[in-house]
């Protein structure tokens, strides 16, 4: 996956929805479920208070994708009782962000290997089959799904220990709201933390619309 792929995929993704035809006309928009991923330390005291800092470890090439995943993610954050602090200033916590958008296929023929999270000697696996398109039903003239929208955070404390780690990812057609980046980004940064902290290792998957209220 790349982390830049905002920028080059929503052009092709848009040209391939309009040559889809009449057929694509009477089809349903597809929106498939927020599936989250979450890892949790032994030890997380100070999870979800004091001073935290966003990050964004890799280039996110589309400002606008960089700007609402780090709006929705700071949204989050301040909610469970944190205080954001801008980029670069010291906090007690750094939020490290990643997102990326990857069509169906490439996700699926490219799937990053497992990554190993250190989670206080926990370990575990992204991309080991968690989401890739889990449940997708193309029946009932629905659209069929042609984007994963990628959302990952690590809470680190000052020194670099790991607090906590959480993947949330959605399958969406061209057509769906969710495709967009305002949507997607806060429904995946709602998922992510909804029930925060979870627990260490716990998969759940999360009906998209339940989350519209929480944005």
């Amino acid at each position: 996956m790349n982390s830049n792929s905002f920028n080059r995929l929503l052009g092709p993704a848009l040209l391939g929805a309009a040559t889809l035809g009449l057929s694509a006309c009477a089809s349903s928009p597809y929106t498939g479920p927020v599936e989250v991923t979450r890892f949790v330390a032994p030890d997380p005291a100070g999870l979800g208070q004091g001073t935290i800092a966003l990050n964004f470890p890799d280039e996110v090439g589309n400002p606008g994708a960089r700007a609402a995943f780090a709006a929705a993610v700071g949204r989050e954050l301040t909610s469970l009782g944190y205080t954001v602090v801008p980029e670069g200033v010291p906090a007690a916590q750094t939020a490290a962000i990643r997102t990326s958008r990857n069509g169906i296929a490439a996700a699926a023929e490219n799937r990053r290997g497992p990554v190993n999270v250190g989670v206080g000697g926990q370990t575990g696996g992204f991309g080991s089959g968690v989401g890739m398109g889990v449940g997708i039903n193309l029946g009932g003239g629905r659209e069929s799904p042609s984007v994963i929208t990628d959302l990952s955070v690590r809470i680190t404390r000052t020194g670099g220990e790991t607090l906590w780690e959480g993947r949330a990812q959605i399958a969406t057609g061209v057509k769906s709201p969710y495709s967009q980046i305002n949507t997607s980004a806060a429904t995946l940064a709602a998922g992510l933390f909804r029930d925060f902290p979870g627990g260490n290792g716990e998969m759940v998957t999360i009906d998209a619309k339940k989350l519209q209220g929480t944005q």
